[in-house]
C-alpha cells in the first residue's frame, strides 16, 4: 500500500520558509525559528514541523538546534549522525554533539554561546 502524506499546515509551511533562509554554515535555534514565524512558544511545534519536512536537505531543517547549543534529532536518513556530518560539511564547528560557535536569528543577527 502506498504511504500517504498529510498535507502541511500554514503553520509548517512558514517553518520551512524561514528554514530556506538559513545561510549555508551556519545554525539557529528550534525557539529562534518559532520567533521568526511568529510563535515565540512554539520551539517544540518548530521541531515538529522539521520532523514532518519531506525534503529534509532541500529545506534545511539540519541547520535548527537545540537552544543550548546540541545539535538536537533529525528525522532525514542517517539521524542525527547524519545532521552532525551535513553541519560539519558545511563549515559549522561541531564538538561531540554541541555546536561550537555563532547561532544566527532572524534577521540573521548573530548570537554566540
Amino acid at each position: 500500500m502506498r504511504e500517504r502524506r498529510a498535507v502541511p499546515s500554514a503553520f509548517d509551511r512558514r517553518v520551512w520558509a524561514v528554514l530556506a533562509r538559513i545561510p549555508r554554515g551556519r545554525v539557529m535555534t528550534y525557539a529562534g525559528v518559532a520567533r521568526a514565524v511568529g510563535a515565540p512558544r512554539a520551539a517544540r511545534a518548530v521541531a515538529q514541523s522539521c520532523g514532518r519536512n519531506p525534503r529534509p536537505v532541500v529545506v534545511p531543517c539540519h541547520r535548527v538546534i537545540r537552544s543550548d547549543g546540541a545539535i538536537g534529532g533529525y528525522s532525514g536518513p542517517g539521524g542525527r549522525i547524519r545532521k552532525r556530518s551535513l553541519l560539519r560539511s558545511e563549515g559549522v564547528a561541531v564538538r561531540g554533539w554541541y555546536i561550537m560557535g555563532n547561532v544566527w536569528t532572524l534577521p540573521f543577527v548573530i548570537n554566540k554561546f
